[in-house]
């Protein structure tokens, strides 16, 4: 642990660092405790790439870009988490005993591409998720601890590169959040929002202890989806679910699909803890959806986790681990 320096004003000496990391390419803009980062010479509207990137080739950019500023890639967090949540929600989690309980380490350093599981995604007025939420996705992340605010600031400049070499392009990035710190139990932060062409795509925090301010960390975050649903600016279930929004409702597709998750890393049904989510989860599927099985959709999951993650289960295993659930007595789907 480092000796803790006379005295730390985060907020104003993070966007001195951040324009200097950002150059004079780049306008700051501040309202109060408002601060707005736009690039100078702002483009014209946003025109998607014809050519539409692939999930493997983005991971294979988000890797390399990563790896070229000395980040590289780490293994993500197993998705049960049994801490203070049931499962993996996000890849900060990774620095929980750096930040919380100020140990020297943390469970992961770098770039972390994180299958994680929220029940907490904004839903319409008829109760459906709303566009750019799912119940699992990929947490594309940075999260490293950082010695002073200019290694925060460089790791944003290292995801603007990220996002340039996907065609995200500064043009039309807009970085802009409140600088007054909040604070969750033991961690306070400042979290910086990122759109590009008015959608909102990701976030930078700049984290630290709240009794040892000098114990400071970057935790960068975007999910995988939603980067493709920017790129592409094709329908959001489209962009998730491909050609089977065309025989399955998304909702019932967005079950399944985290269903498949959730078995793929060996965990069952059960009447507590991760297992009991599962049940919910089965329970959503309709027995008309369910009816000739689940392969299709589970196959076309699986194959996605496996990117990032790779399973306990073999995708069969999965299917019939999920039918067998829905044919139980109590649930919606397969009949007995």
């Amino acid at each position: 642990m480092r000796s803790p320096p006379a005295m730390l004003n985060h907020p104003s000496e993070l966007v001195t660092a951040l324009r200097r990391s950002l150059g004079m390419r780049w306008s700051f803009d501040s309202e109060g405790d408002r601060l707005c980062i736009r690039y100078q010479a702002r483009g014209t509207s946003y025109r998607p790439p014809r050519r539409l990137i692939g999930w493997q080739e983005m991971l294979g950019i988000l890797a390399s870009t990563f790896a070229e500023h000395g980040i590289p890639q780490v293994p993500p967090l197993p998705l049960r988490w049994n801490r203070e949540t049931d499962f993996t929600i996000s890849a900060v989690q990774a620095l929980d005993p750096y930040l919380k309980q100020r140990l020297p380490y943390s469970y992961r350093q770098g770039y972390l591409p994180q299958p994680v599981i929220r029940f907490t995604g904004k839903r319409d007025n008829s109760g459906q998720l709303a566009d750019g939420f799912l119940t699992a996705f990929v947490n594309v992340s940075c999260v490293l601890p950082v010695r002073d605010l200019s290694e925060h600031a460089q790791i944003l400049d290292t995801w603007l590169t990220v996002l340039s070499r996907l065609g995200l392009h500064a043009r039309h990035l807009e970085i802009h959040g409140a600088t007054i710190p909040w604070q969750r139990g033991e961690v306070k932060g400042i979290t910086l929002c990122l759109t590009h062409g008015g959608l909102e795509i990701g976030d930078i925090v700049l984290l630290w202890n709240a009794s040892s301010p000098w114990l400071m960390a970057t935790d960068l975050g975007s999910g995988l989806e939603r980067l493709r649903w920017a790129i592409t600016r094709m329908a959001w279930p489209l962009v998730v679910h491909g050609s089977l929004t065309e025989r399955a409702d998304p909702a019932v597709l967005d079950s399944i699909r985290a269903a498949t998750l959730i078995v793929a890393n060996g965990i069952q049904p059960s009447d507590r803890g991760p297992g009991s989510a599962l049940k919910r989860l089965t329970r959503s599927i309709p027995a008309a959806s369910a009816a000739l099985g689940l392969s299709v959709a589970v196959r076309s999951a699986h194959a996605y986790w496996s990117l990032t993650s790779p399973p306990q289960l073999p995708w069969p295993d999965v299917c019939q681990v999920l039918e067998r659930e829905l044919a139980s007595p109590g649930t919606t789907g397969l009949a007995v």
